[in-house]
């Protein structure tokens, strides 16, 4: 069998002599060697045969090399088979020291009857040469070398380069240098532990969240609670409902937040709450809003007599709900519940609850709830008691009559928010309205009973329409209309800065009415001018600055206007604050005008703009240019 060892020695080239691999030190005779390889240690170096086709880019003979003596060629061992034998010196500072040495790795193939196996085979013929000279180089017996060497048999070398380090692969070679490196190990510097602190307990009550102030506490578990409208039989509240086995601390703060808003989809759902705070009613004290308008029997598989019949939500249960609930504030209600809503009930909320502050019966319109709202408010006539109430919803109840809202209007002198839209609300009542009244919020929208005339004298005179944050003058042109032109001259110029939101459908607008309701897109976010008689250029002046020669040609009509406006001073171009505005039912907002360029709706320039509100024949044409809107930026 023949082994590495026995394997005829390489054929060098004749301008170059073997390399020793035993390197003694420099003769002073001779110039001092380069620090460099050479390509006949390569293979001595890197473990590979003199014919493997690979060659670094550095291992090339230095021709300006002198020569040296040649000695018995022993190939440099690696760390995996290392010989305390076979040992050569290398260079070190002071001196020399003995390195391990083994012959380059081959392979010896035994064969036998079963198989075949791969031994790596170790030169044991190199001679171990000692120094005993030099008191750094190490022994056979040692085992260990004293030099700052990447030799791997440095103690100090490793001990500088931290104890932590990985077996690498065998077939491993430097990726700086392409040489197989001495060491069997990857040594890395060791990282500093991070000291993981052990979790802190605390005792009942004494976590840093449980010894926040009540108030603050009562903030954060609020922010839990879901302000969304129920969806069928759906769970709501589910981390609030977790909360409450939390802790004492805990349990208390999200029983404020649980109890405090109360919503009630289904009657179901209303009985189980009477039923608990009937067994605790100090929860009752707690409730501060009882939310009935998304009550509903949709999808119980009863019809509206059927569901009467289950006497969950009845009159007096609704009455019972009430006085074991003192504290409220707010009670929302809506049409599914008029037939509950009796005189006593009514009564009730007038006058037993002294902290109510808003009350909605929004489209509650059946008979008997007209009879018994007129007969609880006929009481307030001999009665000089004022109201507590702020906030009051009268929305689509049409069924009351003229004499409800002349005797209840005067009764709220804290009246913020006012909807009456579509009831039959009359000018008396709207002017009966106390003058300490500061309203924000106003919807006349569709009121029949009122005139154009009796609103502005309302809107400009009274001194509780000063601060108003949402105006609704809307009406329905096929059956009435509100403001005429003489009306919306008056108003407009005389409309508060406080003003968010105006509802101007079915108003006579004119073109040369445009100057006036520029000032109002300054500070307006939403406005409504569907079926009014602007063009586009009207439009257009909204958003972007207009010169004489291009708006219209003045008529006799707007002479008034147009003096008025002369006499104010010019001032700089200021951009809109619209974010909604409403062009249905304008003749001249079709298609072809919005995509035409000298319409500026769909540009840029019209930011912040987000929604335009078209008529149905002209979202109907735009629903088919669905690649020329995402052009435009628009859906």
């Amino acid at each position: 069998m023949l082994t590495p060892a026995q394997a005829p020695q390489r054929q060098t080239s004749p301008s170059m002599d073997h390399r020793p691999s035993i390197i003694t030190a420099p003769d002073p005779d001779l110039s001092p060697a380069p620090s460099r390889y050479y390509a006949a240690d390569f293979h001595k170096l890197t473990n590979r045969r003199a014919s493997s086709p690979f060659t670094p880019d550095f291992a090339f003979p230095d021709p300006g090399a002198p020569a040296r003596a040649s000695l018995p060629t022993a190939h440099t061992a690696d760390r995996r088979a290392l010989s305390t034998q076979n040992a050569v010196p290398c260079v070190v500072q002071g001196g020399t020291a003995i390195v391990p040495t083994r012959q380059g790795s081959g392979c010896s193939i035994k064969e036998d009857t079963d198989a075949q196996s791969f031994l790596e085979s170790i030169n044991t013929s190199a001679p171990s040469i000692h120094h005993n000279d030099d008191k750094d180089a190490i022994t056979p017996e040692s085992g260990s070398c004293k030099c700052c060497c990447r030799c791997g048999r440095s103690d100090s070398w490793r001990a500088s380069i931290g104890g932590r380090g990985h077996r690498r692969a065998r077939s491993f070679t430097a990726p700086r240098t392409g040489i197989s490196e001495l060491t069997g190990m990857d040594w890395e510097p060791s990282e500093p532990a991070v000291a993981v602190e052990p979790p802190k307990t605390f005792g009942p009550g004494e976590s840093p969240l449980e010894k926040l102030p009540v108030e603050v506490l009562d903030e954060i578990i609020a922010q839990l609670a879901l302000d969304s409208p129920p969806s069928g039989y759906t769970p709501r509240n589910v981390d609030l409902i977790s909360c409450l086995l939390t802790s004492r601390t805990i349990h208390v703060a999200t029983i404020n937040t649980l109890y405090s808003h109360i919503t009630f989809p289904h009657s179901s759902v209303f009985y189980k709450f009477l039923t608990h705070v009937s067994q605790f009613p100090g929860l009752g004290t707690i409730v501060k809003r009882l939310d009935l308008s998304h009550f509903t029997s949709i999808g119980l598989g009863r019809s509206r007599q059927g569901n009467s019949e289950v006497q969950n939500l009845t009159s007096k249960t609704l009455l019972k709900c009430l006085d074991l609930t003192p504290a409220l504030q707010e009670v929302l209600l809506q049409e599914n519940l008029d037939d509950d809503i009796d005189e006593y009930v009514l009564c009730k909320l007038f006058y037993g609850l002294p902290k109510l502050r808003a009350v909605d019966f929004c489209a509650s319109s059946s008979k008997p709830f007209a009879e018994s709202f007129t007969s609880a408010v006929t009481g307030l006539l001999d009665s000089p008691v004022n109201l507590s109430i702020r906030r009051l919803g009268l929305h689509e109840c049409f069924t009351l009559p003229n004499s409800v809202f002349e005797t209840l209007l005067p009764r709220l002198p804290h009246l913020t928010h006012l909807d009456v839209a579509h009831t039959r609300i009359t000018d008396r009542a709207l002017a009966s309205i106390p003058g300490t009244a500061a309203l924000s919020h106003l919807n006349l929208g569709r009121c029949t009973q009122i005139s154009g005339r009796g609103v502005v004298d309302f809107l400009v005179n009274h001194p509780a329409a000063k601060q108003l944050v949402f105006l609704n003058l809307s009406c329905d042109i096929a059956r009435y209309r509100l403001l005429w032109e003489p009306d919306v001259e008056r108003l407009l110029p005389v409309l508060p800065t406080t003003l968010k939101s105006l509802n101007l459908n079915g108003a006579k607008i004119r073109h040369w009415h445009t100057p006036l309701l520029l000032p109002l897109t300054k500070h307006l976010e939403e406005l409504s001018l569907a079926s009014t008689d602007l063009s586009v250029q009207d439009i257009n002046s909204f958003f972007r600055p207009t010169s004489p020669a291009s708006s219209s040609p003045p008529t006799p009509e707007s002479a008034a206007v147009v003096t008025q406006q002369e006499d104010k001073p010019a001032q700089a171009w200021t951009p809109p604050t619209l974010h909604y505005l409403d062009l249905s039912s304008i003749p001249a907002i079709t298609q072809s005008s919005l995509f035409s360029t000298s319409c500026s709706l769909l540009s840029p320039s019209t930011a912040p703009l987000e929604v335009i509100e078209l008529g149905d024949k002209a979202i109907s044409s735009l629903r088919e240019c669905r690649n020329t809107n995402k052009r435009l930026g628009w859906v």
